[in-house]
């Protein structure tokens, strides 16, 4: 926790645009794509080599080179099997391009529900 804590001190709010929406069909996940920019891969590039130690194999989306950025919003795998159709379905008629920004940074537990361990916030 303290490496991420200290990473969050020396690094700034990135602006984010969430411009549309994806789909990981194996683990039936919905979620809204980032518009990436410059500073995103290096906040994300920089992140991953100083937590470098702790990556003993990790999920391929989520390296450097073969990032996928998203914001979840539904996870259906263990839902019925229509649960992912539906929530698709309402994502998709509801969903409008929005901005922010992105202020924190943290560890889950990737489970079904995901599990939040951790979130520091970064500097402004």
């Amino acid at each position: 926790m303290e490496k991420l804590r200290t990473f969050a001190r020396t690094h700034k709010t990135v602006p984010a645009w969430l411009g549309s929406v994806g789909m990981f069909t194996d683990t039936r996940t919905i979620f809204l794509s980032p518009v990436m920019t410059r500073s995103m891969y290096q906040l994300q590039g920089e992140l991953h080599e100083h937590l470098k130690e702790f990556d003993t194999g990790g999920w391929a989306w989520y390296r450097p080179e073969n990032w996928v950025p998203h914001c979840t919003v539904a996870l259906t795998k263990e839902d019925d099997g229509e649960a992912f159709y539906r929530a698709s379905d309402l994502v998709l008629r509801e969903f409008e391009k929005m901005s922010g920004e992105f202020t924190a940074i943290g560890l889950v537990k990737v489970t079904f529900p995901v599990e939040e361990l951790y979130t520091a916030e970064l500097s402004r």
